[in-house]
């Protein structure tokens, strides 16, 4: 084969077989095909689309450019959650131990910031020692042993999608739901998973603003993942606003433990949490319904098992032993905390999310370049939630800022991206759709 015959065959709309697309990503992983050349194809993709069965093989072929991780020697489901972005989404951090008190085994492999979106291995750094990328074997016993570990991407798991990606970065041709579907799910997939569940967020806060483009993608995911033999669901949730009280890194990370310790739960990420968990546990064949399921997980939040396979995998991963003791301790504060307060009284309707989580960025919470040293401390606490009553005496969140000229600038953010009216807004749903 010729890999300008496959990308003049994909130019021309016609359909790749397996064997084909097979042997264009062995030459990407070896490198027997040039920068060029996969560029091309990815354009042509683009332009032209994929079928389901070319999404398909994709996937799998990019799956298996590299490791794929075997759990023969643990006994019980191998499940994960991917989201795809949002600000203020810590589901992550209390989701894997979560579903870990309930008997599911969670190999979690997540990633950095991302735009404007906030990143789990970002928050997990905030926590002193704790290793994002642990070796294999530190990875495994910790699955095996805590029930959950959630680190970084290794080396040699779907080496082909990061070739990939980065040309398709650079080449304008992030925006192909073929593309971004064999992305997601190749890494997922090496992870040797039983079940899966996607968390895609809707809004002015996610990468996809439209419910049109986030349901085809959804479809994309589920169906490939399935073909696959990944048992997989897809939630459609609400990201036109922050998701819980915080944003940030250290921030969220307090959030979360406050979370599994039952303490000052925001009621939105309550909910999306347990659909995910839930869901996901049914899939898995632990509960019979989702009822069940929400039932156990609260009360595994209340007796503490939650928080105390989080501290666990905290203190395994390298993490203080007794981190969720002593976070003040150990999770770095800002010098500045201060309130920024709305220009008028009212309640609170709407807010450009994408634009708030830039301003993290602007707080040095998120990166410009790739090399960029994140300022952790740094963020939003206490933050409104649309249909909240703000004045005077209750802001529409806490700074956390490295000094005062950090500050005016978050503030000055927070009061023009945040729209106030004088009546109170109806509020929308926080999962649009459940996508089987």
């Amino acid at each position: 084969m010729l890999p300008q015959e496959l990308i003049r065959k994909k130019r021309d709309k016609k359909e790749l077989t397996a064997e084909e697309i097979s042997f264009f990503i062995k030459g990407v992983t070896d490198k027997s095909i040039a920068d060029c050349q996969t560029a091309a194809l990815t354009m042509a993709i683009y332009l032209n689309g994929f079928s389901k069965n070319e999404t398909t093989a994709l996937t799998m072929s990019m799956r298996d450019s590299g490791d794929v991780l075997k759990w023969d020697d643990i006994n019980g489901p191998i499940v994960d959650k991917h989201s795809s972005g949002g600000v203020g989404d810590k589901i992550s951090l209390m989701l894997a131990p979560m579903l870990a008190s309930c008997g599911a085994y969670v190999p979690m492999i997540s990633g950095r910031g991302l735009g404007h979106t906030g990143g789990t291995l970002d928050k997990f750094d905030s926590i002193p020692g704790y290793q994002t990328c642990p070796s294999n074997e530190l990875f495994r016993k910790t699955v095996k042993e805590v029930g959950c570990a959630i680190i970084g991407q290794t080396g040699n798991l779907a080496p082909a999608d990061k070739k990939i990606y980065s040309l398709r970065d650079v080449c304008a041709t992030v925006e192909s739901i073929p593309l971004i579907t064999a992305s997601i799910l190749s890494k997922k997939l090496a992870a040797g998973l039983d079940c899966l569940i996607m968390d895609l967020k809707c809004g002015n806060g996610a990468f996809m603003s439209n419910i049109e483009d986030a349901r085809e993608l959804a479809k994309s995911i589920v169906n490939v993942a399935n073909h696959a033999g990944t048992r997989t669901k897809a939630l459609l949730t609400d990201m036109n606003q922050v998701l819980g009280t915080t944003a940030g890194n250290a921030v969220e990370m307090q959030e979360a433990v406050d979370y599994l310790k039952n303490i000052n739960v925001d009621s939105r990420l309550h909910s999306i949490t347990m659909d995910l968990c839930a869901n996901l546990l049914v899939q898995a064949k632990l509960f019979h319904t989702t009822d069940e399921a929400q039932i156990q997980l609260q009360q595994n939040i209340d007796n503490g098992k939650a928080l105390e396979i989080f501290a666990k995998m905290v203190s395994s991963l390298g993490g203080p032993a007794d981190f969720v003791e002593n976070t003040e301790k150990y999770l770095p504060q800002s010098p500045l905390k201060l309130p920024v307060f709305a220009n008028t009284s009212g309640y609170v309707n709407a807010m450009n999310t994408r634009n708030i989580g830039l301003s993290i960025i602007e707080l040095k919470g998120g990166r410009i370049t790739p090399e960029q040293k994140i300022d952790y401390s740094t963020g939003y606490s206490g933050f409104c939630q649309i249909g909240d009553y703000v004045d005077e005496q209750t802001p529409l969140a806490f700074v956390h800022a490295a000094n005062e000229e950090d500050y005016e600038k978050a503030a000055k953010s927070l009061q023009n991206n945040i729209i106030i009216g004088e009546k109170a807004p109806i509020v929308g749903k926080n999962v649009f759709e459940v996508i089987e």
